[in-house]
């Protein structure tokens, strides 16, 4: 609280700083959405076309659980026509949107509201006391669908003289994105085994969606250390049920999934959260890296 409101006092003082910095929330006389971090603000870009400008605060590169809003970026939330982000994921910005946002804001867990999905935070987690369930919504096509229609829907609140525009370009989104989906139940139906392991528990949305068991090393954050009994159990169950595949992630060490890989004698390869992008000259984008997932967890799991 006190380094928030530090924040806000720098604001305050500088207006001009603010007003002519280098968000690109400036760049369009149109609406401007603030994206909490990148699944979001690759919807809210596909929703908005040419017509509203797109601000991530979470950079390429950057952990979203770590993100620490700096005085431009609380500007932004606080002059955004739309706030789009995850209440109880990045508690730097349920704390700005609450004291500071004077447009429309989108919290997702309103419309998609959390689940447990057997993936439950381990002791110590930080943060993860105020998570009503797994945060990782965005894993499972249909329910970022959903997503994607009310962000069109407060974009269209925000701007009615281009709401016919908004509506067409969540169409088309939401039509790519339940392809994806049916990509996924048939790409998943028909394999050697239902299990996979992972370096954090990102994955239970998907796998509850297509009938897959999701092993995690930690819990929902990606920062928790599991325990050496934790990790005898997996390398045992690893080799009891001949898993073939140990999956690490893009922004987060791979150190732990490396370790169990090498002790049980496996291969490694990448599951993508999709919390971020690497970094900002990726090609890649949700859809694209949602598909390496679907080529990766059938390679691991002997998919026909």
């Amino acid at each position: 609280m006190r380094l928030f409101k530090m924040v806000m006092a720098m604001v305050a003082m500088a207006p001009a700083v603010a007003a002519c910095g280098g968000s690109s929330a400036d760049a369009s006389s149109g609406p401007n959405v603030v994206a909490s971090f990148y699944p979001y603000a690759f919807v809210a870009e596909q929703v908005a076309g040419d017509h509203a400008t797109v601000t991530n605060l979470t950079a390429p590169g950057l952990e979203p659980h770590d993100l620490e809003l700096t005085p431009q970026q609380v500007a932004d939330i606080q002059d955004a026509t739309v706030v789009v982000y995850e209440k109880g994921f990045q508690p730097a910005v349920d704390e700005a949107v609450d004291q500071s946002a004077r447009g429309l804001t989108l919290d997702t867990t309103t419309v998609v509201p959390l689940e447990d999905t057997g993936a439950p935070a381990e002791p110590g987690d930080p943060g993860e006391p105020a998570l009503s369930g797994d945060p990782h919504v965005w894993l499972d096509p249909n329910r970022l669908a959903r997503i994607t229609e009310a962000v069109a829907a407060e974009l269209s609140r925000a701007d009615a003289g281009h709401a016919a525009a908004y509506r067409a370009n969540a169409i088309r989104l939401v039509a790519r994105l339940h392809a994806l989906d049916r990509d996924y139940r048939e790409g998943l139906a028909d394999c050697e085994r239902t299990q996979f392991v992972t370096s954090h528990a990102a994955f239970g949305y998907l796998a509850q969606r297509y009938g897959l068991q999701m092993i995690a090393i930690s819990g929902l954050s990606p920062d928790a250390e599991p325990s050496p009994q934790r990790l005898s159990e997996l390398a045992a169950l690893v080799r009891q049920d001949a898993i073939t595949t140990i999956f690490s992630e893009v922004l987060a060490s791979p150190a732990l999934a490396d370790t169990l890989a090498r002790e049980v004698g496996v291969s490694t390869a990448v599951l993508d959260p999709i919390e971020g992008l690497p970094d900002a000259d990726s090609q890649q984008n949700y859809l694209t890296i949602m598909r390496a997932n679907l080529a990766a967890l059938r390679q691991a799991n002997g998919c026909r």
